[in-house]
């Protein structure tokens, strides 16, 4: 099974987020809070997005994914890398948080994130994070940040924009087509969708995906963040909200065994399965701007995770939930220090 695979970098803006991007384009560089000092870390071009080969597969059966790198957050685009390092295993925290039971079936110990600790979201670029930052996310090419909480971003439900010869070549009935054969792609990000609708496919997907996460837990993650959940949404109803609960639950036993919490990501559509598929946290874009975050702090007892790209989101998600909720406002790149990076917590 591949250590690696195409990533997504950053979030991957739906249609309605995608419009706030006017607007937070349009803000002065002087509203939010800058961490000038902090090292930055390795940057990410979108136009790198399409330099990296893909590697062979392995095996018939075992196929190697391309070998690609950074994430894509669920509501933007990132580029890769053009080599996949070696899983680092990094010191975790002194004093971590004692285990806690997940959702769902569990064959390793397994410790959650803690309710309102501070966060920050890296999915971008990695890089050292403010200070009192408690829990980061960052993409599963990236290394953990020592002695924090790391939740490792995966693009599970989607492939990377360079990927798709690779699962041509060696996957090919794996991406989800249309009547014409051609594969359905999201079209805001060039990424083809992955098909989940059998349970024959979503266990092949599973063996795929499933090495990336036991990679996560090898670099020294503590959790998993598996983005593009609503890819049914983009299907032209080829797909259901059922077929991508099923395979969610499959993602969520592997991550429990290999000692990770997973956590959903956005789609509140799924929240009254989130026990029935294993999910152990949340981590909910611009619930803020879109007035979610009620319905992410009851499903989680506040164990909820916010990226916010608006003032206006940020500003709800904060005068609503900052006491509870770990809320951060981002800017729409993810990106690290310098040019135009933004990030406050409540």
């Amino acid at each position: 099974m591949p250590k690696h695979a195409p990533t997504p970098f950053r979030r991957r803006k739906s249609t309605r987020a995608a419009l706030a991007a006017g607007v937070v384009a349009a803000l002065g560089a002087g509203v939010l809070f800058t961490q000038a000092n902090a090292s930055q870390g390795e940057r990410r071009p979108r136009a790198a997005q399409n330099t990296t080969t893909p590697a062979k597969p392995a095996t018939a059966t075992k196929p190697t994914a391309p070998t690609t790198a950074k994430p894509t957050p669920k509501r933007t685009t990132a580029p890769k890398r053009t080599t996949a390092p070696k899983p680092t295993t990094l010191p975790r925290k002194t004093a971590a948080p004692k285990p806690t039971a997940p959702a769902g079936p569990t064959t390793a110990t397994v410790t959650l994130p803690t309710a309102n600790e501070q966060f920050d979201y890296q999915i971008g670029s990695a890089y050292t994070p403010p200070k009192n930052v408690e829990v980061v996310s960052r993409d599963r090419t990236a290394k953990p940040a020592a002695g924090l909480y790391n939740i490792c971003y995966v693009n599970a439900f989607q492939t990377q924009p360079d990927a798709l010869d690779w699962w041509e070549k060696n996957q090919p009935d794996l991406l989800l087509r249309d009547g014409s054969g051609a594969p359905v792609q999201d079209e805001d990000w060039g990424e083809m969708l992955l098909d989940t609708s059998t349970a024959g496919k979503r266990e092949r997907l599973a063996q795929i995906v499933g090495g990336w996460i036991d990679g996560c837990a090898k670099s020294g993650f503590q959790a998993v963040e598996p983005d593009n959940l609503d890819s049914y949404e983009r299907s032209d109803s080829l797909l259901t909200k059922q077929h991508n609960a099923a395979f969610a639950r499959l993602l969520a036993q592997r991550s429990h065994a290999a000692g990770l919490a997973i956590g959903q990501k956005n789609t509140t559509a799924l929240l009254p399965e989130r026990k029935t598929i294993g999910f152990d946290f949340a981590v909910a874009e611009e619930c803020g701007q879109y007035e979610e975050c009620e319905e992410y702090a009851a499903a989680y007892e506040n164990r909820v995770y916010v990226i916010e790209y608006t003032d206006t989101g940020y500003g709800r998600a904060c005068s609503g939930w900052g006491g509870k909720l770990s809320v951060v406002q981002r800017d729409l790149d993810v990106s690290a220090p310098g040019g135009s990076y933004r990030y406050r917590a409540c």
